[in-house]
């Protein structure tokens, strides 16, 4: 018998449906795909980092659990799980070396999950699987070579060349939310300072938005979320800035200048055709994001190269990482031998 199908009394069950799951810093989201990649059940809970790795441990099987309750299928099913997790990861072994937002460290995340499920698990990146999904179903189908770039709790980086995600012989790379932009600039997640992302994350701004709200520099965003930086998520900052508060925007649009001198860079060293923008944060404001990377990145790069990519949005959203996370586990498992 393949291992494409089990014995389940006397009949035989084929093993055709895949699971993603995506790591946030904020959100842990499940969802199970049948074998065109379509969602037939998910499941979302928020990660509480602060509790820490094992509790987190268990509540991704939870989440893994309850999105495979919402789709109505058996276990005996389901033919690998795709893990997206922010990096640094050991992609061989399945650990997730550390989470700087998330305080994770030298977990043995596919270990626990194929002893839970019985069946095969891949690690990836999440950026890097929002990256695949987009390549592989969604804005960026048809191009050849994407580098994601998605501001969250953190920033996470991604690359996609001809089909295949850019990693190190061992390790996931592409940890663009940790190159140095300010030497002596504030304290990021990952213990040094100046990282992009401790300038330019959601958490970055929200940080800045709520000692606005403090002064009483954005009352909207104060009378909207107050000034506790866990209620200041993306669709609250949307609001704000609506309803007039102009100190929340011009700290948004700084934020997203400082993400396109970013990705400015990445393109004169990769060159190439879409610079992908995910995450809460450019689902709910894409046209700034859009506007503001595109003319930071064009002021950075090299005059030849200001007409051969475009700055585009995520189009799957939420579903980007799961979906492509479910889709690369399901491509490392064809490429094994038989």
């Amino acid at each position: 018998m393949s291992d494409s199908a089990v014995q389940e009394s006397g009949q035989t069950c084929e093993r055709n449906l895949w699971i993603g799951i995506d790591l946030g810093g904020t959100k842990m989201f499940a969802a199970v795909c049948d074998a065109d990649f379509e969602i037939l059940g998910r499941k979302r809970k928020s990660t509480k980092g602060h509790q820490g790795a094992e509790a987190g441990v268990d509540r991704v099987i939870q989440t893994i659990q309850q999105a495979i309750e919402d789709a109505d299928v058996s276990l005996d099913r389901v033919a690998g799980i795709g893990f997206a997790a922010p990096g640094p990861l050991d992609l061989i072994d399945g650990i997730i070396l550390e989470t700087p937002n998330l305080g994770w460290r030298d977990v043995p995340i596919c270990k626990l999950l194929k002893k839970e499920f019985g069946c095969p698990v891949t690690l990836l990146n999440d950026v890097d699987a929002g990256v695949y999904g987009e390549c592989q179903f969604g804005v960026a189908k048809d191009a050849a070579s994407v580098v994601g770039l998605f501001p969250g709790t953190g920033i996470g980086g991604g690359f996609v060349r001809n089909g295949d995600i850019l990693s190190g012989s061992r390790y996931s790379c592409f940890e663009v939310g940790h190159i140095r932009v300010h030497p002596d600039g504030p304290l990021c997640g990952c213990g040094r300072r100046g990282c992009l992302e401790a300038v330019a994350s959601r958490l970055a701004i929200a940080s800045a938005c709520a000692k606005a709200a403090y002064r009483g520099q954005a009352p909207k965003l104060k009378e909207i979320a107050g000034t506790d930086l866990s209620d200041i998520r993306s669709g609250a900052l949307k609001q704000a800035i609506k309803e007039g508060d102009s100190v929340v925007e011009q700290i948004v649009r700084d934020a997203a200048r400082q993400l396109g001198t970013a990705a400015g860079s990445i393109v004169n060293l990769l060159h190439p055709d879409i610079i992908l923008l995910g995450g809460g944060l450019v689902e709910a404001l894409p046209e700034l994001y859009v506007k503001e990377v595109q003319n930071a990145a064009n002021d950075q790069i090299m005059p030849s190269f200001k007409k051969s990519f475009r700055v585009c949005a995520s189009e799957l959203g939420d579903f980007a990482a799961i979906k492509g996370a479910a889709a690369w586990a399901k491509k490392k498992q064809d490429e094994q031998p038989a």
